[in-house]
């Protein structure tokens, strides 16, 4: 049965700081330079996926390590522990042409968001 936090416990764990990054061996679908695209999704239930990247294309900046997935934590389906990268979005990939030309957004992503990008 997964556990839920202690409400107790929050007030601590804000004062303290937190991170949801774990001790798991995973290894990593993606390496700094690999392009990808992030998946076109409309989940019901929680995501930390931002709507205006959503079937854009990027490149992996850097992995972050794993940590948990909240997507499907909040559920209460486990934690899911995952990678999360960095992916650089070149401003006109989702902002159009008159976002400036050389201006890049970094979003970090975990890797249930994206996918292999060999176009």
């Amino acid at each position: 049965m997964p556990q839920i936090f202690p409400a107790e416990g929050v007030a601590d764990l804000i004062r303290a700081g937190g991170s949801c990054r774990v001790d798991a061996v995973v290894a990593p679908g993606f390496a700094p330079g690999d392009k990808v695209m992030v998946l076109n999704i409309n989940p019901a239930t929680h995501t930390r996926l931002p709507r205006y990247v959503r079937g854009k294309r990027g490149v992996v900046h850097k992995d972050h390590g794993v940590f948990v997935f909240p997507d499907s934590n909040a559920e209460l389906k486990g934690e899911k522990p995952q990678h999360v990268y960095s992916v650089a979005f070149a401003a006109r990939e989702l902002w159009g042409d008159d976002a400036p030309a050389t201006d890049k957004i970094f979003i970090d992503m975990f890797e249930d968001y994206i996918v292999s990008d060999e176009s």
